[in-house]
């Protein structure tokens, strides 16, 4: 069966057929698929059962696993116990609600508390200098109520922005961190050496991406200071845009079904994760591949 990409969105995402995430791809394949990326930003492969090794090699046919750096943190992901934490393939990020006996974590735990602020919209790691570029999740176990992942196309609500929106934010440059969104939630409880971690980065809010040129705006909810105004201000206009540009119209909202892989592109999108019953595993797993280069560097 031949490599199929249809639209599911109203705008972009697309659904993949006939290929097998566990096979070595042919060069016209990862040729097609990058294409496939380039449109629909979002791409959902069905039916794909990985193992943590499969999911890191197809991983890599598209570029880089991304290391962690500045804006990690210290100790475990997440800020997860030596008890919470599970033996995941290296490169494999743990975005599970479970811990290392395979029990949901409490809400009362520093590591439930940190990963809420992922139902905000945000893209990943916008918080380091160089932010991602493709994020690819794997549905390992799913609940049985809840725990959709919403994408919003950055591309399009720029492109659907008044002419004086687009002039004002055409040069801005902001701060993104982990803090600002995680106070967002009211996960302000962090030491000096948490926060140091965590040091904002500088990013573009209107960047260009490096295949096709288009424009997007670089919203996320790191993002909470614009250089140059008051924070007052830059965070009312941050949530403003970031109200504008997840319009219904510019959203797909991904319906988990038990062993998905879906795969975005952080360059061209917003994401978030939505309520589910936390009392059920909800085991997703995560690669993430390296970016291009810094956005400040970019020519509007």
């Amino acid at each position: 069966m031949a490599l199929a990409i249809n639209p599911i969105g109203q705008v972009f995402a697309g659904e993949v057929t006939g290929t097998d995430c566990r096979q070595t791809l042919t060069a016209e394949t990862v040729a097609a698929i990058e294409a496939g990326m380039d449109q629909y930003a979002v791409l959902v492969y069905p039916g794909q059962t990985l193992s943590d090794e499969e999911q890191l090699a197809f991983t890599l046919h598209f570029g880089k696993i991304e290391q962690k750096g500045r804006g990690s943190g210290k100790g475990r992901i997440h800020f997860r116990t030596e008890e919470q934490t599970r033996p995941l393939a290296q490169g494999i990020g743990d975005f599970s609600n479970v811990d290392g006996a395979g029990k949901p974590l409490p809400p009362d735990t520093r590591a439930y508390q940190f990963k809420l602020a992922d139902r905000l919209w945000h893209s990943d790691s916008s918080f380091r200098p160089i932010p991602a570029k493709y994020s690819l999740l794997s549905g390992r176990a799913v609940p049985s109520w809840g725990g959709n992942t919403e994408f919003a196309d950055m591309r399009a609500a720029y492109d659907a922005l008044d002419e004086r929106t687009r002039r004002e934010v055409e040069n801005l440059v902001c701060h993104h961190s982990q803090i600002y969104s995680r106070e967002a939630v009211g996960f302000g409880a962090m030491d000096e050496a948490e926060r140091q971690a965590f040091k904002p980065v500088r990013q573009r809010l209107v960047r260009r991406h490096p295949a096709t040129g288009r424009k997007s705006l670089f919203l996320s909810a790191h993002a909470g200071v614009i250089e140059g105004w008051t924070i007052p201000e830059s965070r009312m206009f941050l949530r403003d845009l970031i109200e504008f540009a997840t319009q219904p119209r510019f959203v797909y909202s991904h319906r988990w079904r038990l062993h998905d892989l879906v795969v975005w592109d952080n360059r061209a999108t917003m994401h978030r994760g939505r309520r589910f019953d936390h009392s059920e595993p909800r085991d997703v797993r995560q690669t993430r591949l390296a970016g291009d280069d810094v956005t400040i560097k970019q020519v509007a």
